[in-house]
């Protein structure tokens, strides 16, 4: 990553632009970081505060400085949510966000942004997964890395590998996307008729599906795991009375948002491999849905006009 210098942003109004243009990069690291695209925000506000009381005269790289800070103050939420979310009624998942205005939320690579992978993350210590998400999606250099998180290079270097191993022994191949959206369409098809036949040719045999309800009434407070139990709790005729399934672009990768009489009930998404879908995410929460409908906008530069959510596609 280059260090530029900028002479420029030592008035308010230089300080607004340097952020502005660095804004969806700080974004994408505090919400790979934390799994949360509302405390994201939060860390972002919390830097651009900072940003505007640093003397930024004497600052020699405006983007190593706000990655940095965004970095720590990232790390700092993490460990404090980590603690909140031990006392989380049934799983929890990372709050999704809307891709379709930013496909990669300002990475060089789009690596560790969806969804599973996100979970899978938060199996790692929140410094594992800062060195992880700054080198792999973000391809910082092992010494930047190692300044940010006050570390030795060894260290760094050395995290990054027990994380990428940690991953890789969790993770499967995933599909391509024409392949996702696929499989998607057919399985809210086969969900929304009943069809539990279709449905069970359609998952991996040691499929699970996770719901994020935070002990929300009839929202399964345990992962319901195997093929033949997901195909009939999803078929359940509450859940698809007079929905209106909408695709939408979620952390990459299609996801579906179900209305009932104009007002979003759940957000589904999975994640399949040539075996098959292999785990479905569900939020039930209301304010990871409100979170995930308002993303688009979050994604727009805080300080810069924001930018209107795109209208739902929905579902043949």
């Amino acid at each position: 990553m280059d260090l530029e210098p900028s002479p420029t942003t030592s008035d308010l109004e230089g300080a607004v632009s340097v952020f502005v243009q660095h804004r969806n990069r700080l974004f994408g690291i505090a919400y790979r970081v934390l799994g949360s695209a509302a405390e994201a925000e939060d860390v972002v506000q919390e830097v651009w505060v900072r940003w505007q009381k640093t003397d930024r005269s004497v600052v020699v790289s405006p983007v190593a400085f706000l990655s940095s800070t965004t970095t720590r103050l990232a790390i700092n939420v993490a460990q404090s949510a980590r603690v909140r979310r031990e006392t989380y009624i049934g799983p929890w998942l990372p709050e999704p966000v809307d891709t379709s205005a930013d496909p990669e939320v300002g990475a060089q690579r789009a690596e560790a942004l969806e969804l599973a992978l996100l979970l899978v993350l938060e199996k790692l210590s929140p410094t594992e997964r800062a060195a992880y998400v700054l080198r792999e999606a973000f391809d910082y250099a092992y010494p930047e890395i190692a300044d940010i998180l006050h570390l030795s290079l060894v260290n760094v270097r050395k995290i990054v590998s027990r994380a990428r191993k940690h991953l890789s022994e969790e993770q499967r191949e995933s599909v391509d996307t024409a392949e996702h959206r696929r499989l998607l369409s057919v399985f809210v098809s086969a969900a929304q008729t009943g069809d539990v036949a279709s449905l069970e040719a359609l998952l991996a045999p040691d499929t699970v599906s996770l719901s994020d309800g935070n002990g929300m009434r009839g929202c399964a407070r345990i992962p319901v795991l195997g093929r033949a139990r997901v195909a009939r709790m999803v078929t359940y005729p509450k859940l698809w009375r007079d929905a209106e399934p909408r695709l939408v672009d979620a952390n990459g990768s299609p996801g579906v948002v179900v209305y009932r009489d104009g007002r979003p009930i759940v957000f589904m998404t999975l994640a399949a491999s040539k075996e098959g879908i292999h785990k479905l995410m569900w939020m039930f929460s209301p304010s990871k849905i409100a979170a995930f409908l308002g993303s688009r906008a979050r994604l727009a530069p805080a300080l810069g006009p924001t930018a209107a959510p795109a209208p739902a596609v929905a579902l043949p």
